[in-house]
């Protein structure tokens, strides 16, 4: 509860900050996998430094993993934060994890609505690029294609999608976490 100078006593800002770092902590943790995820079984075929569309995708996915990272970092230090509320070093340290980390988020949102946007548009075809059989709607795994072809547009449609409600939250945290460390 806000004290009469309108700031929170520091027993209530601790446990928020605590609950923000930890929340941050567990986003972070999971858009990191749900990164590796999407490049262990798919993006690591697709990749091709000459085709503009698969270089924007590793792109974007590599940018989603180190904001991912970020937060965790973030998460961290606001949980140190939380515990020590002396330190100034400790304080510009999350400010600026907490800043770093929500614009990071913010570029890795518009990198993943991008690659959604152009998975969408080319109807999954840069996605498999890697493939050359004939028919990858009805063949099942094939000695020409090296990953399972047959769910791997809307299995990465999916892994994108819980990557952006990650980032969203991220951000959401993370601008929450920045505008407590500024309250202190």
């Amino acid at each position: 509860l806000p004290s009469i100078s309108g700031h929170l006593d520091p027993s209530n800002h601790q446990r928020i900050l605590m609950k923000t770092g930890l929340i941050l902590l567990i986003i972070g943790h999971l858009n990191f996998i749900t990164g590796a995820l999407v490049h262990g079984i798919v993006l690591r075929f697709v990749v091709d430094p000459r085709d503009a569309v698969s270089l924007q995708y590793g792109v974007a996915n590599t940018a989603s993993v180190i904001s991912a990272l970020l937060t965790i970092s973030c998460g961290i230090a606001a949980l140190m934060l939380s515990r020590y509320l002396a330190p100034t070093a400790l304080k510009w340290a999350v400010f600026t994890l907490s800043a770093s980390s929500s614009l990071g988020c913010l570029s890795c949102l518009l990198g993943l609505a991008i690659s959604i946007g152009l998975t969408l548009g080319n109807q999954g075809r840069a996605l498999l690029a890697p493939c050359t059989i004939a028919n990858v709607a009805l063949t099942p795994v094939s000695r020409d294609c090296p990953f399972d072809p047959t769910r791997v547009y809307s299995s990465t449609l999916s892994l994108w999608a819980i990557s952006l409600l990650l980032d969203v939250m991220e951000i959401v945290f993370g601008i929450r976490c920045l505008l407590l460390t500024l309250d202190l």
